[in-house]
């Protein structure tokens, strides 16, 4: 299971996750870490695009504590449904929603935690962080290090598996 932050405006449109600029740059990725979009679930931490005007655009916010809370029982009954073997947490807001505000995802990317009544989570940066990135190079580094961050929950999840 991949949680990201929220819907982007492109996502809010066409009600499903992951289909604007950084849905581009997570497939692109899934495919340079040996992975494929189908195989895994795609969903948002929030359920709800925020979002404030800029001219004809609508710009994302991000999200407030009491909006993450108020949506963490959608995702609690995702995970519930799905039961995935390990959750890959895309971003800051989505590994504060289940693993607490404390969390720090650049101090913790690429290593798995294991909360109480959860599945092992990994949690890494958001796709869209590479979109932001201001040149050509960090832009592939920041990929690089997404792609890094992929294999390195695929390899524990192939590992969990067989050794269950």
């Amino acid at each position: 299971m991949l949680v990201g932050e929220q819907p982007g405006d492109e996502e809010d449109f066409r009600g499903h996750p992951f289909v604007g600029p950084a849905g581009r740059i997570l497939d692109q990725c899934l495919d340079s870490a040996a992975l494929r979009r189908d195989d895994v679930f795609l969903t948002n931490a929030v359920k709800h695009f925020k979002w404030e005007p800029r001219g004809k655009r609508r710009i994302h916010k991000k999200p407030s504590a009491r909006e993450i809370a108020a949506c963490r029982p959608w995702l609690d009954a995702e995970i519930e449904e799905i039961q995935p073997d390990i959750v890959v947490c895309l971003g800051a807001t989505a590994a504060q929603s289940l693993l607490g505000r404390t969390f720090r995802v650049m101090q913790n990317r690429g290593k798995p935690v294991f909360p109480p009544g959860l599945p092992p989570i990994f949690a890494t940066v958001h796709p869209s962080s590479i979109l932001r990135a201001p040149d050509h190079d960090r832009r592939e580094q920041a990929r690089h290090s997404f792609v890094h961050d992929l294999r390195a929950a695929a390899a524990f999840l192939h590992q969990h598996r067989r050794a269950a």
